[in-house]
């Protein structure tokens, strides 16, 4: 306000004075008030000239060009009619020093590199103004949009003052709603998991998500893109995300607009080249999908790759891959066209990265599908960007592509980091278990090359378990997974078996993929397993046992992975087979044989059956019987209804679990919605059966035995809380023999911080 009367007085100071100077001659100028500025700079951004006519025009420029300069805080004009021109100028003061005050969230030093005044500069109110927008700016990047800036001037000598930035942050924004409009097939709480941005939650102290953040909104709506053309939903699109600040600017409401579209199945692929010598034949079997499947366009975008990848072994290097959609709305089909072009002759000449400040580079390069000196290709450096993204290391990824010679090209990479650590703590009840902590810490860029260091916690009446675990991604600089694992676990089984249990060892581990979906593991383990606190009373094959064992294997497990979410699977398949050998050492001798098969099935989007087979066979050799540790046992958390080892072998006389050397556990989910999303509850129904063989070397007129198969069926709960995921069963058994123990009520609780 104070700024609009100053330019008010000028003006019309300027119009009385210079309507006296139409077509004037200047006879003379006269410069007035100078401390530290040299008159010629005056003059010389002025238009009007000694010796010169001027009129009202280039008066009322020079006086503007002169406030412009940021110099002064008051500029007169005054022309008289004998042709003297005098400027009379107040100069802007010096700045002496710029302080902050009440910044406890954002230090100084990122302050002072963003705002524009600094010592020995001039000081002018509208660069003030600006520098208080500057670090309102920096606020609002860190979620505090209820900060308010006052600037505060204290007067030195020799025209000089102190600026002061007293600053009052304010509470972080926080998002207290994150709504959807326009899903029909899939609920909010589908859409919230696929999002970053999170509602605020007490248990979310140590995280950002609940911060709302505008370049997270941006990506927020970029995944939920990915989320639903991975499902068939070529034309999705999101309308609109509006944030809503409340009027006391320390909450958001995010609310996503999006239009979902027609689901598409594939009619048909084909695949076509405007390149003679390539046999688009040859190139089918690089397709990951076929007519019948549903749409997926990241499938799409590895299929390119792959096409890519097969004719740059065959001698062509430059080729682009572009695919044509061909959508029929009404029958909901879509026919997908490869088109084969010969690209453009370019060689990448640097790849260069910058923002990695914690970092290394070789961690971003190793994930790159194109190095420097390959020729150029756009599909792969797609590839690598969602490589570097799939890290999880960095907030901000920008690839930019620069030409730097007629048949070169920089490729220029700036990631902004962000924390990859987090502390996770944990409390619940089961009914297994009891109550029960657990606290662990993990850190997935471990001295910023990409390893992997764990450590976790937990306790609860029945049990405690330490477990300390690293991951070296590249082991050898090759894609090799190499790590290892110590770990300490104790169990009370007083009550399935009258004795205590206790392992302690650990384990080296070598993992790598075959493709995105089938992978392999090969492991060492050398543990110790130590039975104790064995009750007088128990049975005798467990007094047996009485004392330590060390076991020392080898095996390996293979894995095929087709579901959609690793977390919370919808759609696909999971297959694994797994063995170890026991006997390089130590006391046990065995052969163990593992299998697993997961299928997932959703009707209507809602709906989601699964089904599910897992198997296992251990036996031992060399005269070597298994012993309880390695032995199979069902019931509680698999084979719903059945108490812990409620199944199995049993001494007819103590009633303790004796285990068994083979077991078949299958069964089928339905998970279904209940009116309830918006809380996160949803319902299910299920059929366990179950089958457990018996150990070697029992006598059956001491022991209760039946392999026949135990079956159950109930009903259930999962409530996705804000205290952590909570699983209620009941389960009632349909067949079962008269010495097994039974469990109709199934409680389990626990979150992670």
């Amino acid at each position: 306000m104070k700024m609009l009367k100053l330019w008010t007085t000028m003006t019309v100071l300027l119009s009385s004075t210079s309507a006296l100077a139409a077509s004037v001659y200047v006879r003379d100028i006269k410069v007035e008030g100078l401390e530290r500025v040299e008159p010629e700079t005056v003059l010389s951004y002025v238009e009007v000239k000694k010796g010169a006519v001027t009129d009202d025009a280039r008066l009322d420029a020079s006086l503007k060009q002169l406030y412009a300069t940021g110099l002064f805080n008051d500029v007169r004009l005054n022309i008289r009619k004998d042709g003297l021109l005098t400027i009379k100028v107040t100069e802007n003061p010096v700045i002496n020093k710029v302080l902050f005050d009440g910044n406890n969230k954002v230090d100084d030093a990122m302050l002072e590199a963003e705002v524009q005044l600094a010592p020995r500069s001039t000081y002018s109110r509208a660069k003030v103004q600006e520098d208080v927008q500057r670090i309102l700016d920096i606020y609002k990047r860190t979620g505090r949009y209820a900060v308010v800036v006052e600037p505060q001037i204290i007067e030195r000598d020799q025209n000089r003052v102190d600026l002061i930035f007293n600053i009052d942050e304010g509470p972080l924004a926080t998002i207290t709603k994150v709504n959807f409009v326009g899903n029909r097939h899939y609920s909010d709480d589908d859409l919230a998991e696929e999002i970053m941005s999170k509602e605020s939650r007490w248990y979310r102290i140590f995280s950002s998500a609940e911060n709302y953040d505008a370049e997270k909104t941006n990506y927020d709506k970029e995944m939920l893109r990915r989320f639903y053309l991975k499902r068939g939903y070529a034309d999705f699109r999101v309308i609109s995300a509006i944030a809503e600040l409340s009027p006391d600017k320390k909450s958001f409401v995010l609310t996503f607009v999006i239009d979902e579209g027609k689901r598409y199945k594939i009619r048909k692929i084909d695949i076509n080249s405007e390149i003679a010598e390539v046999n688009t034949a040859d190139l089918r079997p690089e397709l990951l999908q076929e007519a019948g499947d549903w749409y997926n366009a990241e499938k799409v975008e590895k299929s390119i790759s792959a096409i890519t990848d097969e004719l740059g072994r065959k001698g062509f290097a430059f080729v682009d891959v572009e695919p044509d959609l061909v959508k029929n709305t009404d029958t909901g089909e879509i026919d997908i066209i490869y088109n084969i072009r010969e690209g453009q002759r370019i060689f990448v000449d640097r790849i260069n990265i910058t923002g990695n400040t914690r970092t290394h580079d070789k961690v971003i390069r190793r994930e790159f599908r194109i190095q420097e000196g390959d020729a150029f290709n756009y599909s792969k450096i797609k590839d690598s960007r969602r490589n570097v993204e799939n890290l999880d290391y960095f907030s901000k990824i920008n690839i930019e592509t620069v030409p730097t010679d007629d048949n070169k090209a920089d490729i220029n990479v700036n990631v902004e980091e962000k924390s990859t650590g987090y502390f996770n703590v944990g409390v619940g009840y089961s009914t297994i278990n009891g109550a029960l902590v657990r606290a662990g810490v993990v850190e997935n860029n471990f001295r910023g090359l990409g390893q992997r260091l764990g450590v976790d916690v937990g306790v609860s009446q029945r049990s405690q378990e330490y477990d300390l675990s690293f991951t070296e991604p590249y082991f050898m600089g090759r894609r090799l997974r190499a790590g290892f694992d110590l770990f300490r676990n104790e169990q009370d089984y007083q009550d399935e078996g009258s004795y205590d249990s206790e392992t302690t060892g650990g384990r080296l581990r070598l993992g790598w993929n075959y493709t995105d979906d089938l992978s392999q593991q090969l492991r060492y383990t050398l543990r110790q397993d130590k039975i104790s606190n064995v009750d007088e009373d128990a049975s005798i094959y467990i007094k047996e046992e009485e004392g330590k064992y060390n076991d020392s294997s080898i095996g390996q497990t293979i894995v095929y992975d087709k579901r959609d979410n690793a977390m919370y699977p919808k759609e696909g398949y999971f297959l694994s087979f797994g063995n170890d050998v026991a006997g390089l050492g130590g006391d046990e001798k065995y052969l163990k044989f593992d299998a697993k098969a997961y299928a997932y099935y959703t009707l209507a989007d809602y709906y989601t059956f699964k089904f599910f087979v897992n198997g296992g066979y251990i036996t031992g050799y060399g005269g070597k019987d298994v012993r309880l540790s390695n032995r199979y046992y069902l019931g509680g958390n698999t084979l719903r209804g059945f108490d812990v080892a409620g199944i199995g072998a049993r001494d007819k006389y103590t009633k303790d679990a004796l285990g068994g050397n083979w077991m078949l556990y299958t069964g089928g989910e339905l998970m279904f919605p209940i009116g309830l999303d918006e809380v996160g509850i949803k319902g299910r129904t299920f059929v366990d059966m179950g089958m457990l063989g018996k150990p070697d070397n029992l006598n059956r007129a001491n022991v209760d035995y039946s392999d026949s198969p135990r079956v159950a069926a109930g009903f259930g709960f999962q409530w996705l809380s804000p205290m952590g995921q909570i699983d209620i069963d009941f389960a009632f058994p349909i067949v079962k023999e008269n010495y097994d123990e039974t469990q109709v009520f199934r409680l389990n609780f626990g979150t992670r911080l």
